[in-house]
């Protein structure tokens, strides 16, 4: 019996390094793949079309944006819609517990959260509350969407609940220190927005992650996040947060690489954020009326605010007609 039925989406700018192996990994419990790239000058689109995915091409505005336009465009027909990074990789235990497990699940269940581990510096980071991560990536076709914000996204389910698979499911981007702060620099951007569009009520009404539409954790760190951390001055709640992390979580545990890590992503990342959130409060502090807000942001961070999906959307570009290589293709894919 075949107990494929998914649609891996994943999103793809110039991430040749990342997509073959990204690929591989999701072959065994993929029926289609889709690609969603945004106009990459590497060899991204190619290694996508020789592994069969059907290519659609789209202007980036940010990563939820992207993904509902992917499940607006997308010709998806399989029963099960799986959100991939394409630096995630789903590991051959947790491939196993997919085919074996996804069959079964009663009609009640339409979502199902992965316990994502992090690797860093080719270590896993194991400690400072780092693992698991358990968010919501796999979802009954029609029963999810993405949350609409401009940073720390997550999948919201409706029409049931979700459950938790145990296999291995690892973030391990391959690219160096010097890309990790560059990223993070444009996510703290990012993050101040939409920190400063909620407070401001830019943002209009947004889904937001509970426990009844999205893994528990995620819906108890959002709360943790809005009602007390937001609320603490960024200059004793970063440093906080990282102490925390690093001691009473005992990221200390995790070596040289996880100091590195658990200080750049837990205490100069929130220190970033907070400061990038106070100069934007003060370039907009004189403004009132809300559209002129919007334009200043979007001039000083470089992100199209307030534009609706449409407004911004490129073509959608198929490369390819067929969702997956035949069986051929597969076993010749596999063998290089």
């Amino acid at each position: 019996m075949n107990n494929k039925n998914i649609a891996v989406v994943i999103l793809t700018k110039d991430e040749a390094i990342h997509l073959r192996r990204a690929l591989e990994s999701i072959r065994a419990v993929a029926i289609q793949v889709f690609v969603i790239d945004s106009f990459s000058t590497d060899d991204t689109v190619k290694i996508a079309e020789d592994a069969g995915a059907v290519v659609l091409q789209n202007k980036f505005v940010n990563q939820a944006k992207q993904f509902q336009w992917a499940m607006d465009h997308a010709p998806i027909t399989a029963e099960w819609v799986l959100r991939l990074d394409a630096d995630e990789i789903i590991e051959t235990d947790l491939q196993e517990e997919i085919l074996r497990r996804l069959p079964t699940l009663p009609p009640e269940v339409v979502g199902v959260n992965f316990k994502r581990k992090h690797i860093f510096m080719g270590r896993w980071v194991r400690f400072g509350g780092r693992y698991p991560l358990i968010m919501t990536r796999l979802f009954r076709r029609g029963c999810g969407r993405v949350e609409d914000r401009w940073m720390d996204e997550h999948i919201v389910v409706s029409g049931g609940r979700t459950i938790t698979f145990e296999g291995g499911f690892a973030d391990h981007n391959l690219n160096d220190l010097t890309y990790f702060i560059e990223k993070h620099n444009r996510y703290a951007t990012r993050e101040a927005v939409q920190v400063l569009g909620e407070r401001l009520g830019l943002l209009g009404n947004q889904t937001a992650v509970t426990r009844e539409n999205a893994s528990f954790q995620a819906s108890a760190k959002r709360l943790l996040k809005n009602r007390i951390y937001n609320r603490i001055p960024f200059t004793i709640s970063s440093l906080g947060y990282f102490l925390y992390r690093y001691v009473l979580q005992l990221g200390f545990l995790d070596g040289r690489s996880g100091l590195v890590y658990h200080f750049l992503q837990g205490y100069w990342y929130r220190f970033l954020v907070g400061a990038k959130l106070m100069e934007l409060e003060m370039s907009v502090a004189p403004l009132q009326d809300r559209d002129e807000i919007l334009n200043t942001l979007s001039d000083l961070t470089g992100l199209h605010l307030g534009e609706p999906v449409a407004a911004v959307g490129g073509r959608a570009a198929s490369r390819k007609v067929d969702p997956w290589p035949h069986e051929s293709a597969r076993s010749q894919h596999a063998s290089h």
